[in-house]
C-alpha cells in the first residue's frame, strides 16, 4: 500500500511539473545556417535562466518567408515572438496583431542605451513600439579589386557612368561580369537605390500621395538597371538570383560588384582575403547624390501570446548587449546599443566603408515606405514577378514603373485617408 501511494505521489508530482513546463514559439525568417545556430546558442542561455521555459524555433527560408508566415497566421499557429522584418511591421501592427513594447522598455535597464535611431524606428507604427531592432542594414558596394585589375580599370567607380563601364570591362573577360544582380527575392533595393541616384531625389511620394516611380528621373533609373542586365554586365541566370546567390556569385569572383548590407561580410570574409575586397560608398547619379537603402529588423511579441512576461524576457535576452553584440557579430546588422561602438570587431578595417558612407553628406540613407500595409506584398511577390519581367523584356521600363506607381499610389492615398 505504501509503495502504490509512493507511486502515486511520484505521478503526480511528475504531472504537474510536466503542466509546469511553458514552450514559447519563435519564429526566425531571416535564416541561415549560422543564424540559427546563434539563435540556438543565445535561447539556451534564456532556457537556462528561466528553469520549465523551452523555446520552440520555427525557421522560415527568407525566400518563401512572407507567404509562410501568413499562412501560418491565418492557419491560427501564431508565435509569441518572431523576427519582424521592418517591410512586415506596419502590415501585423496596424491589423492590432503585435503588443506594444512601450510599457517594457518603460521599466528596461537597457533603454537608455538603445541608439536614438533604434527607437525611432522601432516606432514607425502609430509611434508605439511594436518591433525592437536589433539592427541596421546599410547598403554599400563590395568590388573585386584583382577583377577590376585585371578588366585594367585602374580606382573603384565613384559614378553611375564610370560603374556601367566599369561592368563593361570586366564582362569582357572570359566567364566573368560586372555586377551580382538581386532580380529574385530581396531585390527591390538595388531598383530603389539607382532609381532615386539617377533622379536625385529619393522621395517615394508627391503631397497628393501619388507614386514618384514613373517619373522621369526614377524611369531612367529602372532602365539604367534593366540595361546592366540585358547587355550582359550581369549573368544571365541572375534574373533569379536572391541573397546566397549573389554574395556566392562575388566571392566566387564570378562578378565584381555586389550591393550589400554587412551581414554579407560573414561569407565574403571567410572565403576571400581582406586585401582582394574592397567596400565603397555606392556610386552616384548626374546630381552628385547616392541614397543607399537603410532598412532593419527586430523582435516582436504577438498580442495574442500566453506568456507576455515571459515573452519580453525572451526578446529582453536577444536584445541585451551581450546578445545582441552576439547576434549581429553572426548575422552582420550595425547593432542597436551605443555601447557597441567600443567593441573592436566594429572598429575594424572591414567596417570602413559603411561608416564612410554614413559620413558623406551626399551618400543620403533611404528609408523604404514601410509604413504601408501594403508594402510588404510589393516587395516580396509584385516586384519580383514584374521586375522580371522587365528583365526578361516582355515588358518596358515604363510598363514596370507605372505598375509600380499604380499600386503604390493606391497605398499611400488609402494610408493618407485614415490619417
Amino acid at each position: 500500500m505504501k509503495r502504490l501511494l509512493t507511486a502515486a505521489l511520484l505521478t503526480a508530482l511528475m504531472t504537474t511539473s510536466a503542466l509546469a513546463d511553458t514552450t514559447l514559439k519563435l519564429v526566425e525568417v531571416i535564416t541561415s545556417p549560422e543564424r540559427t545556430e546563434t539563435l540556438k546558442s543565445i535561447v539556451g542561455k534564456f532556457e537556462a535562466a528561466n528553469p520549465g521555459t523551452k523555446v520552440e524555433i520555427i525557421s522560415l527560408p527568407w525566400g518563401e518567408a512572407f507567404q509562410k508566415f501568413a499562412t501560418m497566421v491565418s492557419a491560427g499557429e501564431v508565435p509569441d515572438v518572431i523576427e519582424m522584418p521592418d517591410t512586415w511591421l506596419s502590415l501585423y501592427a496596424n491589423n492590432g496583431m503585435l503588443e506594444s513594447l512601450e510599457p517594457y522598455l518603460a521599466k528596461w535597464e537597457h533603454t537608455a542605451g538603445l541608439t536614438p535611431r533604434a527607437l525611432e524606428l522601432g516606432r514607425d507604427i502609430k509611434d508605439t513600439a511594436y518591433m525592437l531592432p536589433y539592427g541596421f542594414y546599410l547598403r554599400a558596394m563590395f568590388y573585386n579589386k584583382k577583377l577590376l585589375a585585371e578588366a585594367g580599370v585602374s580606382e573603384p567607380p565613384k559614378t553611375m557612368d564610370e560603374f556601367a563601364e566599369a561592368a563593361k570591362k570586366v564582362s569582357a573577360l572570359p566567364g566573368k561580369y560586372g555586377y551580382c544582380l538581386r532580380g529574385g527575392p530581396g531585390g527591390l533595393n538595388g531598383w530603389v537605390m539607382f532609381g532615386a541616384s539617377m533622379a536625385g531625389d529619393n522621395t517615394f511620394f508627391n503631397e497628393d500621395g501619388t507614386s514618384t516611380f514613373n517619373s522621369e528621373g526614377w524611369v531612367k533609373g529602372l532602365t539604367w538597371v534593366i540595361d546592366l542586365y540585358k547587355n550582359g554586365y550581369a549573368p544571365k541566370d541572375s534574373v533569379n538570383w536572391g541573397f546566397n546567390e549573389i554574395v556566392a556569385g562575388f566571392y566566387s569572383g564570378t562578378c565584381a560588384f555586389l550591393d550589400q548590407d554587412p551581414d554579407a561580410l560573414i561569407a565574403i570574409a571567410e572565403r576571400m582575403k581582406a586585401e582582394d575586397y574592397g567596400i565603397m560608398t555606392m556610386p552616384k547619379g548626374p546630381d552628385g547624390k547616392t541614397f543607399p537603402t537603410i532598412g532593419f529588423a527586430g523582435w516582436s511579441m504577438f498580442a495574442s501570446s500566453a506568456n507576455k512576461d515571459l515573452s519580453w524576457k525572451l526578446i529582453e535576452t536577444l536584445e541585451g548587449p551581450e546578445g545582441n553584440i552576439e547576434w549581429n557579430k553572426r548575422t552582420g546588422a550595425l547593432p542597436v546599443h551605443t555601447s557597441a561602438e567600443k567593441d573592436p570587431f566594429y572598429a575594424s578595417e572591414q567596417f570602413k566603408g559603411w561608416f564612410a558612407e554614413l559620413e558623406d553628406k551626399d551618400a543620403v540613407p533611404t528609408v523604404m515606405p514601410t509604413h504601408l500595409e501594403e508594402f510588404a506584398f510589393f516587395k516580396d511577390s509584385l516586384v519580383i514577378k514584374t521586375s522580371q519581367e522587365a528583365l526578361l523584356g516582355d515588358i518596358t521600363p515604363e510598363d514596370l514603373a507605372n505598375q509600380w506607381a499604380d499600386y503604390l499610389t493606391k497605398a499611400q492615398q488609402k494610408f493618407l485617408a485614415k490619417k
